[in-house]
């Protein structure tokens, strides 16, 4: 079973009672409460929660972004490229040009390393898979979650019907069938994510025409007797019990198909975050988190710039900056990103050598990530590499060290232990990892 050790929220019977109130009063999503939706959905309430509740959206730049052309420019270097730098809203720190609005932001709401440093910088392999991990290693043959399934678990809501993980994707990527998706593993199949490809909803979140709602209840219920039959003739199963809880929140993800509608958005809102999938995807995530998903992750590909590194980041680096400025604007105005982390980072940098075809290889030893909104210092910039950006200078930091930062600005004690199902003890990261203090707030 999983046993979680000092378990990290808020803990006021008033900010539980607010999230009820918000699932109750929007969308009729909270099963078996005792007491009365209308005392529950008054306005007060419904903003306690938006103050209060934690989440976290993961920008995940699929194929590898350059820190070049982005957070870590080197101009004027044999291996700056052709962009020049512009100046941030924090004096002495410059990015690169093809930012503006995030130069113009970051004094606001974000924090940047430049110095992280990962062991490997292979696609959907060790690098990707240690990542999304903290640089965990497996344990045996059992695998141990990623850092979505992680999050989810320990942000959402026990009584929640709203989904606690979501992933978007503008392409699934990976070599040889290893997509780069998050898995629960051991933390049981609720913290799976619901992936969505190319589009902003899930797929069969509606009933299909041949079967009517009365069927779909009944069929719910008989589903649920037989479980729990079948449950109590049994010694507790963390993987049985998994799947039972998955089952009897469909109805309850089936209700939350709204939350996924961009239409019900302002055309001037649609509008702000661009016609890309990658930013239509971005509004539905702050609907998602708006609603009370714990957990959401944008994909956006494809950054794997061996060849005409420079067009490729002229054409997603603008896209990038509209839309992540935009997302962070709309949380902002909206109270939420006090209490959401937004989180940007890819699964690799890229090479200080500009190879044969004007492009960038894999590169893991020095590269740049960015942390926003929830406990987060704005306007730092941490760790430094030398002048033509082929080593850490200063301040090197390891995935798990960034990990253990990510759990410290959302309030989570990052050596926290679960028990696996035969009884050994796993930290969300490495023992003696310690968060970067210089980043929190």
């Amino acid at each position: 079973m999983l046993l979680p050790v000092n378990r990290r929220s808020c803990g006021s019977p008033d900010h539980d009672l607010s999230r009820r109130a918000f699932f109750g009063s929007t969308a009729g999503l909270v099963a078996g409460s005792t007491l009365g939706l209308n005392a529950l959905a008054a306005p007060p309430v419904v903003e306690k929660l938006k103050k209060d509740q934690k989440r976290a959206i993961l920008i995940f730049l699929s194929g590898g972004a350059s820190q070049f052309e982005t957070w870590d420019p080197k101009p004027g270097t044999n291996t700056g490229g052709p962009f020049q730098t512009i100046q941030t809203s924090v004096p002495g720190v410059r990015i690169c040009e093809l930012m503006p609005e995030m130069a113009k932001r970051l004094n606001r709401h974000t924090a940047v390393i430049r110095s992280l440093s990962t062991r490997s910088a292979d696609h959907g392999g060790p690098l990707v898979d240690a990542l999304l991990r903290g640089e965990r290693s497996d344990i045996g043959t059992l695998k141990t979650p990623s850092l979505g399934c992680m999050l989810s678990k320990e942000l959402c809501q026990p009584d929640s019907q709203v989904p606690d993980h979501v992933g978007f994707y503008t392409t699934y990527v990976g070599f040889n069938n290893n997509v780069q998706i998050d898995f629960a593993g051991y933390l049981g199949g609720r913290y799976e994510p619901i992936n969505i490809l190319n589009k902003f909803a899930p797929e069969a979140n509606k009933l299909p025409p041949s079967l009517t709602d009365t069927d779909h209840r009944e069929r719910a219920a008989l589903q649920d007797q037989l479980s729990q039959t079948f449950l109590a003739g049994r010694r507790r199963d963390p993987v049985l019990a998994s799947h039972h809880t998955a089952y009897s929140r469909v109805r309850g993800l089936m209700a939350s198909e709204n939350l996924f509608d961009i239409s019900q958005e302002p055309q001037k809102i649609r509008d702000r975050y661009g016609n890309s999938l990658f930013g239509q995807q971005a509004l539905a995530a702050r609907r998602l988190v708006e609603a009370g998903v714990p957990f959401v992750r944008l994909n956006r590909g494809w950054w794997d710039s061996h060849g005409e590194n420079f067009d490729i980041h002229a054409s997603l680096v603008p896209d990038l900056d509209r839309v992540m400025s935009t997302l962070l604007d709309d949380l902002e105005d909206r109270g939420l990103l006090k209490n959401t982390l937004v989180i940007t980072f890819s699964e690799m940098g890229r090479t200080p050598q500009i190879n044969t075809m004007r492009g960038r290889d894999h590169w893991g030893k020095c590269w740049s990530v960015a942390l926003s909104g929830c406990g987060v210092k704005p306007g730092v910039v941490y760790g430094k590499t030398n002048a033509n950006g082929t080593d850490v200078a200063e301040n090197k930091v390891t995935a798990s060290e960034f990990f253990a930062t990510i759990f410290a600005a959302l309030g989570i004690d990052h050596q926290k232990e679960y028990l696996t199902p035969d009884g050994r003890p796993v930290p969300l990261t490495p023992y003696d990892t310690r968060p970067i203090a210089e980043v929190l707030a």
